[in-house]
């Protein structure tokens, strides 16, 4: 209350010396009040460089996962785009786009650099892609079913992880992952009821094991 009259008697004074101060400070007001708004962090306060190094590990591999699922997203949409199959996989796009935001603002607000092979990960993933799209829609989705299996595969062992290290103490990030695991699980099953399984099981296998070992090593 003090700092408010304070602001107000300001305000009061430069409105009738100088009208450009006045405008300042409501836009300092402005700045401050959105700072103060901002929402909290999904991610408790380390307590020791043994935490920090495993949630930075942790987080950097998922940034990774949802970076390379953009690119091969984008690599898909660039073959199929504007085919019948283009809305189907822009709508899984968007949410895959989404998840990458998250971790975008997670890595920026913890200070955890994001790993050293994004610059690969972009021509992979998009190569990935672009690839199993020029297969037809079945060659995507067999992609797409193989790509968030592994995601979700690796969602449920941070889940476990974290279960068994202290639930209430990762109740916003177990909440996070969850909800991120089911979006993954609702477009592998997508996959799968738009004939994914009516192509090559080497297409599912290719595409599962390039993804995995890129995100293994993403953890550099």
């Amino acid at each position: 209350m003090q700092r408010a009259a304070q602001c107000a008697l300001r305000l009061d004074i430069s409105r009738a010396f100088c009208p450009s101060s006045a405008r300042n400070c409501r836009a300092v007001n402005r700045v401050n009040g959105s700072v103060s708004s901002r929402r909290y962090s999904v991610l408790p306060p380390p307590r020791d460089e043994e935490e920090k190094a495993m949630l930075d590990s942790m987080l950097r591999v998922d940034h990774a996962g949802e970076y390379g699922a953009n690119r091969i997203y984008a690599g898909q949409m660039a073959v199929l785009g504007r085919t019948q199959t283009g809305p189907l996989i822009q709508h899984m796009w968007d949410q895959e786009k989404m998840h990458l935001e998250r971790f975008n603002e997670i890595l920026g607000e913890h200070r955890v650099r994001p790993t050293l092979l994004l610059p690969l990960w972009n021509i992979a993933g998009f190569a990935l892609g672009a690839c199993t799209a020029l297969l037809g829609k079945e060659g995507a989705m067999a992609c797409t079913v193989a790509v968030e299996e592994s995601i979700s595969e690796h969602y449920n062992s941070q889940i476990r992880t974290l279960m068994e290290a202290d639930p209430e103490r990762y109740t916003e990030l177990l909440q996070l992952i969850k909800e991120f695991r089911d979006d993954e699980i609702e477009h592998h099953d997508t996959g799968l009821e738009h004939d994914a399984e009516s192509v090559s099981l080497i297409c599912w296998f290719a595409s599962y094991k390039m993804y995995v070992l890129v995100c293994c090593c993403c953890c550099v």
